[in-house]
């Protein structure tokens, strides 16, 4: 009886020992920023945030989200106003909105094109074949009548007469994917919907070329530093850098932060050596140094939603958008003290 009581006891420490373990592990070192550089602009939905845009007028701007969700800002992002759009699918989804000058792109779900020449006062449906390999996911506007779009089977389309026609650059598809992102020159990144592999398009090439991924982690999302490598951002937080200097090399796989490790979503460079990294649950951190050390805004974790895009305009403007009309304005350095 007195052994057993004893076992119980020694049980009973180690659990303790470990709960306390798992409690030191899950608390974040990680050091904060300065300066809180993001103001959190309310907006009057529930519906999830995809992408955001301005027209040639830097103050005139659209953001667009799940629902046929579509907002519109005359004033830089300060103040926004909702904007109803007569479509046949008033839940359709807008994943991607773009704009050259004052002609605008609004692509989504199920099959939905919109376009304006008058810089959104009006919007035109242009019915697409349904021959279309899979459902419109992003578009680039690239010049008059011109733009680039690609579906979430990885097809990717041009134009150059307003959306009348189409001209399939790459048709042949890869599989569904889980997203996909474009550098400035014209490349594309896209990671395949369970996070398995993922395909690089650049321009000229028929076909994707695929990569497996470089670890037990299932793959989250990619894109483009600044100097044209790719990130890569894995389940558990992990993040990874190519290495230009091997073929298909990857640098060293590192966690900027454990305590966030259940959810990054989104990288983005605002200049060349200052990157931030959006997730879930308000997770938002910052690199000043190319993404060597890291720093936590912990000013944004109290924000209830997870952040799932972050878009720099240039350094002086950016966006973080994501769940339930979550909307994010940059407004100064995170440099600043």
């Amino acid at each position: 009886m007195v052994c057993s009581k004893t076992i119980v006891r020694v049980w009973q420490r180690i659990v303790i020992l470990l709960s306390a373990a798992l409690i030191c592990a899950s608390c974040s070192t990680i050091g904060s920023v300065s300066y809180n550089p993001w103001q959190v602009i309310s907006l009057p939905t529930e519906a999830n945030l995809q992408d955001i845009a301005f027209a040639g007028n830097a103050q005139h701007g659209w953001v667009v989200g799940s629902e046929a969700t579509l907002f519109e800002t005359v004033d830089g992002g300060s103040n926004w106003k909702p904007i109803a759009l007569d479509i046949d699918e008033p839940r359709s989804r807008f994943s991607s909105v773009s704009f050259s000058g004052s002609e605008g792109w609004i692509v989504g779900q199920p099959s939905v094109l919109l376009h304006t020449d008058d810089e959104g006062k009006s919007w035109t449906r242009i019915a697409l074949s349904s021959q279309l390999p899979g459902s419109p996911s992003t578009i680039v506007a690239s010049g008059p009548n011109s733009a680039e779009m690609t579906t979430d089977v990885g097809a990717i389309y041009r134009t150059s007469d307003g959306g009348k026609n189409w001209k399939a650059v790459v048709q042949d598809s890869f599989g569904v994917v889980r997203n996909i992102n474009r550098s400035e020159d014209g490349q594309y990144v896209a990671v395949s919907s369970k996070g398995n592999f993922y395909s690089v398009w650049k321009p000229g090439q028929n076909t994707w070329e695929p990569h497996n991924r470089n670890s037990s982690r299932r793959l989250q999302n990619m894109g483009f530093t600044k100097d044209g490598r790719l990130w890569m951002i894995a389940r558990g937080g992990q993040i990874q850098f190519s290495d230009p200097s091997e073929a298909e090399g990857w640098g060293k796989p590192f966690f900027p932060d454990r305590k966030a490790s259940w959810g990054l979503l989104d990288m983005a460079y605002r200049t060349d050596n200052e990157v931030w990294v959006a997730g879930g649950g308000g997770n938002l951190l910052c690199s000043l140094d190319g993404g060597k050390t890291w720093q936590k805004d912990r000013e944004v974790e109290d924000v209830p939603a997870n952040f799932y895009r972050i878009v720099f305009m240039g350094p002086a403007r950016g966006f973080i958008i994501g769940a339930n009309g979550t909307l994010l304005k940059y407004q100064g350095s995170a440099q600043a003290a």
